[in-house]
């Protein structure tokens, strides 16, 4: 009996270690996240180099859906999107990375400067056909009323004229700063008030 015992405690300490040893070789195997998106990164951009963006995307693909609540993998498909200029694409991935984090500035950034490309494409494209044009006015309006807030610009695009004078305007300052004897007849000589003011700038700036 004394014997049986022995070996019974022998066989319950080696199976022990087995199945420690398989667990602690399983959590090895198994990447964190992070080490995990940084070999994907990687990988990508070997892929991505040598013009395989499906096969880019595909990786990426991958590794969300292994981890669902993940924003990055998401973030990078909506950047390789946007640089193929695959704008529609890009705005489904920056939707899936605003789901998972409502304040990623990359992914607004992103989702905004393609939403707008579509549009000018997808407008320019229907300026020309009559019938839909009328169905476009009221997004068009809508469109131009949010670049206007955005620009903080009444008119989006100036004027030739309005354009012309704002250079006349600079310049007249310009003249003024490099002369200063000139400040106290410059309104004698141009009765007419400068206007423009901030609006002088170029108004889609903010946008380059």
């Amino acid at each position: 009996m004394l014997g049986l015992g022995r070996f019974t405690t022998v066989f319950l300490v080696f199976l022990c270690i087995i199945l420690s040893g398989c667990t602690t070789t399983g959590s090895n195997n198994k990447l964190d996240f992070p080490t995990l998106m940084e070999q994907s990164d990687l990988k990508v951009d070997s892929l991505l180099a040598k013009g395989n963006q499906e096969e880019a995307i595909g990786v990426l693909a991958d590794v969300a859906k292994k981890n669902p609540t993940r924003k990055e993998p998401w973030l990078r498909m909506a950047k390789a999107y946007f640089d193929a200029e695959n704008y529609g694409q890009a705005i489904v991935a920056s939707d899936e990375v605003l789901q998972r984090d409502s304040t990623d500035r990359t992914a607004k950034s992103i989702l905004a400067v393609s939403g707008l490309r579509v549009a000018t494409r997808s407008l320019t494209e229907l300026r020309a056909d009559a019938e839909l044009r009328g169905n476009a006015r009221s997004d068009a309006v809508s469109l131009a009323k949010a670049l206007r807030e955005t620009l903080q610009e009444d008119v989006l695009v100036p004027s030739a004229d309005l354009e012309a004078k704002r250079k006349r305007d600079a310049a007249a300052k310009a003249r003024m700063l490099a002369n200063p004897r000139q400040k106290a007849v410059a309104p004698v000589a141009n009765p007419t008030p400068a206007s423009g003011g901030a609006s002088g700038s170029d108004p889609f700036s903010v946008l380059k």
